[in-house]
């Protein structure tokens, strides 16, 4: 099992129930994440960490273990007049809400009409069965790879890549 801490690689596909892909990097750049650390969905941390390196495994994840339950009390509707004031909204766009905390979080636009805009605070695949296809390309104790999925800059000795 891959212990708390660790930084592990991933290839992966996403496909919902009906076989749509809804993300993949296969032919791009590993995805690289530390176990424990939250960065990615609970259910696909868990299934990962069970995994040796070069395995490939199909994981099914419900909307409890991924994105949560769609949650009508997180579509909200406001006066158009207060969208208006920053930009002209349009049905499909997504937009960043400022919460009291001072977090910002992605807001899908559903409908608009001449007094009042509707808007999607749930996340685009809550309340989803998400199927993943995994292979785990490596186990390091750090980090090798920066955000842009390259190199980290203290991951090789001489300062080149790995």
């Amino acid at each position: 099992m891959i212990a708390n801490g660790k930084f592990v690689q991933i290839e992966y596909t996403g496909t919902l129930d009906n076989g749509e892909i809804f993300d993949s990097n296969v032919g791009r750049q590993p995805l690289e994440f530390q176990i424990g650390s939250g960065m990615i969905i609970n259910g696909l941390e868990k299934a990962i960490q069970g995994m040796e390196v070069n395995d490939v495994k199909d994981i099914t994840i419900l909307p409890e273990d991924a994105y949560g339950e769609y949650n009508l009390d997180y579509v909200i509707t406001i006066p158009r007049d207060d969208v208006e004031q920053n930009f002209h909204p349009e049905e499909g766009m997504i937009i960043s809400i400022q919460l009291e905390s001072g977090q910002l979080i992605p807001a899908r636009i559903t409908a608009v009409n001449p007094d009042n805009v509707t808007l999607d605070l749930n996340h685009p695949l809550a309340g989803k069965t998400l199927h993943f296809n995994v292979k785990l390309i490596a186990v390091n104790d750090d980090q090798q790879l920066d955000d842009c999925g390259s190199c980290a800059s203290d991951c090789c000795g001489d300062g080149g890549c790995c």
